[in-house]
């Protein structure tokens, strides 16, 4: 049996989205988060359509608009994530102890990492260098794992906006990955 057309799946998307009641900027990025969730079942579809709706420049993006977002979104997130660990280190009541404080310094520097990944992965894309782009968003995946194997390693929990920002983190560079990927095999 053969696969059905791209553009039938899209047709048909675009059809659930008017029957739900999905219109302009929330049918494109449903159908975007549709179609990336279909390809890959780490995509949490609910998480996909909340986070990129959030996002100024939604609004009327295609497939390719929806990667920059969802890699612009990993930005801010790691920024965030940077300075919720500089409030941790310098953190005096409790004073992180020396195994916390190690495994902090290490997620402070894959976070600036991860910062330059998503950046990379914007402009990547935004190139139409779709690969690399693709690439740039699995590595903050694997640095965002790398912090909290950190934790793991020194026998210790990461501390809540450690945790919060490493979910967040794993889920947007999911998607960004499975969008840059609907990119690369159209």
């Amino acid at each position: 049996m053969s696969r059905p057309s791209r553009a039938l799946l899209v047709v048909a998307l675009a059809s659930l989205a008017t029957l739900h009641g999905l219109s302009g900027a929330d049918a494109t990025v449903a159908e975007t988060c549709s179609a990336a969730s279909n390809s890959d079942r780490r995509v949490n579809y609910d998480f996909c359509v909340a986070e990129l709706n959030k996002h100024r420049d939604s609004p009327g993006a295609d497939a390719w608009g929806l990667a920059g977002v969802a890699a612009n979104v990993g930005v801010n997130n790691a920024g965030a994530a940077v300075n919720d660990m500089e409030a941790l280190l310098a953190a005096t009541q409790p004073p992180p102890d020396a195994r916390a404080t190690a495994a902090l310094r290490l997620c402070e520097k894959l976070y600036y990492d991860m910062e330059l990944a998503f950046a990379g992965a914007y402009d990547e894309t935004n190139a139409r260098n779709y690969t690399a782009g693709k690439q740039m968003a699995a590595d903050a995946d694997s640095l965002v794992r790398r912090c909290t194997g950190g934790f793991a390693e020194a026998g210790l929990q990461p501390p809540e906006p450690v945790a919060r920002r490493s979910a967040y983190a794993v889920q947007i560079a999911i998607v960004c990955t499975a969008i840059t990927n609907l990119l690369i095999s159209p």
